[in-house]
């Protein structure tokens, strides 16, 4: 008799949450009864193929971002999801038939043959849409060079912009890698228009060019003059190693291409620089080389100096109740003089004279001009309090023989000018800051700068005193703006002009030294209530005497409402402080409304309302620098009779003007 081995009913979970039914055991084929244990493999061997299909269905799960992927053969999504309804509602305790171990060999072979083709049939798919992204993607940009739009492409996770030039710009470009094999280099000077010119016409055609400036690096003058033969004037144009010529060539190139052929500049153009830039062309300036110039001579007195230094005791004392650092006796000084230099007494307070004047040294409190012997005392020019807070003290004061005023000074502007120029927009009124810091010119204008600690500034004339200091401060607020930033207000913008300061002649000087305390003849600035400069103060004599309301229209502030920054000249400084107010009120400063009789004025002439006098004089002063439109419809306002005319001065920004 055989004995039925009757077991439960058993479910597993497939990948689509259909229930799996296992039926009680079956005969053997030779009748017997099937072993316990064969039913227990068998079982286990459905329980794992079941086990396995679940986890790799779960594992091909599309991404819910991508397209669901087609059926494979054989199977219909939609009876998929019907069978799934069916047998949500089954009952689980229902017994089917255990399928034979060929049968599930061939449902695991199934199995596999669904897992395969949806394998492939993902792949596709996925390819399919990454293919059609880059289509469409290769459409859009090739449409957009076509049409001088915006075009905006949508990815999954990415926005892509592409901004189309005109056609003059892409020919330009285009023109521009084709040119970029040889190099175009032009010797040039400050302020010259010619060399404006020349720089302009590269930046139009989008030509990379290398720009010698003989002001900035004087040591290649005598390169220019002999690659031209002797010819030294400016601008001096080469394509690689072949000088080409200057502005006079480059029009009459320029006109050739206007009457004649409309490609023939271009074309020309490639000719010459269409070869590699071998080593004969000139060499583009390195960075961090200097040159030494002849003029920069040691002192006669640097050997004394450096003997005083090593020598002298210098100590800490109390005098009159104060505490003076770092200060040695007249008397100590010169009786070492005296011994090293075998010297008269007479002769060493000389030396000590010389070196007062000099600025080798100074008196500790500043109220004895020359030096004197006895129980005076002074301090080293490095030693006073202020230097370490000058921004042209490198560590060490310059001890070379001082230089003449007016020609330090026309160097520092000349560099300066060459930095705005290739730097600065046209105009003038945005400056690349970034660019000036990392430049070889503004290292080449700090080093200079150190030139200024001991110049002689006493004897210059009222108008060399004006340019030099207009000059000095408008190249202090580019540096200023480089090493410590910009003012955001009012109250900012104190410590901006108060804490940037220069050894100039020996002393400190601030951008607010230079506006108030000497541009302005001491006068007292905007919301204070003191002068900055007291009776005895040494600087005190070099105040203009007689205050110019034209110089707040050549200074400027490097932000957006102050002039643009300019230099001028000892000669021509009232001229160019006239063009310059004629520049600032054309772009800005001022605006007539006739219909609100009202004007609206820069509010620099309201914090400095003093040097313009009373508004009703003011407002007829200003009329003097505008253009003939502003100018006739401000004196039809004042004249007309028709009523009070109203005053309104604009809100000041401070914004860089970068």
């Amino acid at each position: 008799m055989v004995s039925m081995i009757q077991t439960e009913p058993t479910t597993l979970p497939s990948s689509n949450s259909k229930l799996i039914k296992l039926p009680a055991a079956e005969k053997n084929d030779i009748g017997g009864e099937m072993d316990e244990d064969l039913i227990d493999d068998h079982h286990d061997l459905i329980k794992v193929k079941a086990k396995a299909k679940v986890e790799l269905m779960m594992m091909i799960q599309p991404h819910s971002g991508l397209p669901k992927p087609e059926a494979p053969p054989g199977v219909n999504a939609e009876d998929e999801d019907e069978d799934e309804d069916e047998d949500e509602d089954e009952d689980e305790d229902e017994e089917v038939l255990v399928p034979s171990q060929s049968q599930s060999q061939s449902q695991s072979s199934l199995i596999s043959d669904i897992i395969r083709s949806r394998s492939n049939t993902l792949s596709a798919a996925i390819s399919k849409r990454f293919n059609s992204l880059k289509e469409t993607t290769t459409k859009s940009i090739s449409k957009s060079k076509s049409v001088d739009v915006v075009t905006v492409i949508d990815l999954s996770g990415v926005k892509v912009v592409v901004n189309n030039k005109n056609n003059y710009n892409n020919n330009n470009n285009n023109m521009q890698l084709d040119l970029m094999k040889g190099r175009a280099t032009f010797f040039s000077r400050s302020n010259c228009r010619d060399c404006t010119a020349v720089r302009m016409f590269f930046r139009e055609r989008g030509i990379r060019y290398v720009e010698i400036n003989v002001d900035v690096y004087p040591e290649r003058s005598k390169e220019l003059i002999k690659r031209t033969g002797g010819n030294s004037h400016l601008p001096q144009i080469f394509f690689n190693d072949n000088l080409f010529g200057g502005l006079v060539e480059l029009n009459s190139l320029r006109n050739n291409n206007n009457n004649n052929n409309n490609n023939l500049i271009e074309t020309r153009l490639r000719e010459l620089l269409r070869n590699k830039c071998s080593a004969d062309a000139p060499a583009p300036p390195v960075y961090g080389f200097d040159h030494q110039e002849e003029d920069h001579l040691e002192s006669e007195y640097s050997s004394i100096i450096k003997l005083l230094r090593q020598k002298l005791p210098i100590q800490d004392r109390v005098m009159k109740m104060k505490l003076v650092k770092n200060c040695f006796s007249g008397t100590h000084m010169v009786e070492l003089l005296i011994q090293h230099f075998d010297s008269a007494r007479h002769k060493a307070v000389e030396i000590g004279k010389q070196l007062a004047a000099k600025h080798f040294i100074h008196h500790v409190f500043g109220d004895v001009n020359d030096f004197e012997d006895g129980n005076h005392f002074y301090r080293f020019l490095e030693h006073e309090a202020y230097i370490p807070k000058c921004y042209n003290f490198n560590g060490s004061t310059n001890d070379s023989e001082p230089k003449d005023a007016i020609a330090v000074g026309i160097r520092l502007t000349k560099i300066m000018s060459a930095i705005l120029e290739s730097y600065a927009s046209q105009d003038m009124l945005h400056i690349d800051y970034f660019r000036i810091t990392t430049s070889e010119e503004f290292r080449r204008y700090i080093n200079l700068a150190q030139d200024l600690q001991r110049v002689e500034l006493r004897g210059l004339s009222s108008a060399e005193r004006l340019a030099f200091f207009l000059n000095l401060y408008n190249a202090m607020v580019i540096h200023a703006i480089i090493r410590i930033g910009t003012p955001d207000g009012v109250i900012d913008s104190r410590t901006f002009f108060s804490d940037f300061q220069y050894i100039v002649g020996g002393y400190a000087y601030s951008l607010n030294t230079i506006k108030h305390g000497i541009l302005r003849n001491n006068r007292r600035p905007p919301y204070s209530l003191v002068k900055l400069l007291g009776n005895g103060d040494k600087r005190l004599p070099l105040a203009i005497c007689k205050v110019n309301p034209l110089i707040h229209f050549g200074l400027c502030d490097g932000t957006v409402s102050s002039p643009v920054v300019r230099f001028f000249t000892a000669e021509g400084v009232e001229a160019e402080l006239r063009s310059a107010a004629r520049e600032f009120f054309r772009r800005t400063g001022i605006e007539v409304d006739l219909d609100k009789r009202t004007v609206y004025l820069t509010r620099i002439i309201k914090w400095y309302s003093g040097d313009f006098g009373a508004e009703k004089e003011m407002v007829k002063w200003v009329i003097n620098y505008l253009d003939s439109t502003k100018a006739g419809l401000l004196t039809h306002l004042l004249n007309d009779g028709a009523g009070h005319v109203s005053i309104v001065y604009d809100k000041y920004n401070w914004g860089v003007n970068k």
